[in-house]
């Protein structure tokens, strides 16, 4: 059922969830996995000209540890780090890989604040073609 499996990861608690779980998926179906790293460029847009590049080399590092970490899990995973609008850039590596399954964190908002449209796992839900797993970080008192 589930070839080639894609984790969106930024190296949170949120998604080291989904990480576990979607490497126990793959691993049912003896799936290819991909761990990607999105370093949002309007972060690095908005940053002072003169930091840009000390910000850009600094996200990027966050950003190899978070798929590094991945791999440290189970070393065949393949590894990327891109930049770019995450929800782009995630679809794109998805398609560019015939993914058959996007996993990813979320941070539950809870409150007022769930109904807050805009979040990378939620534009993932709504735009790309496969199926894409997404994973509650817990609260505390629910670990």
């Amino acid at each position: 059922m589930f070839e080639t499996v894609v984790i969106a990861t930024d190296g949170s608690e949120s998604a080291g969830r989904a990480v576990t779980a979607a490497l126990d998926l793959a691993d049912r179906f003896d799936a290819a996995v991909h761990a990607l790293y999105v370093v949002e460029e309007d972060d690095v847009a908005a940053a002072p000209e003169d930091v840009r590049d000390r910000l850009r080399s600094s996200l990027e590092e966050s950003g190899e540890a978070a798929v590094e970490s991945v791999q440290d899990i189970d070393e065949s995973v393949t590894t990327a780090v891109r930049e770019g609008q995450p929800t782009e850039e995630i679809q794109r590596y998805a398609d560019d890989h015939d993914a058959d399954l996007v996993a990813t964190g979320t941070r539950g908002r809870h409150g007022e604040y769930r109904f807050v449209l805009g979040s990378v796992a939620e534009a993932l839900v709504r735009n790309l073609s496969v199926p894409v797993l997404t994973v509650r970080q817990l609260n505390e008192a629910a670990d």
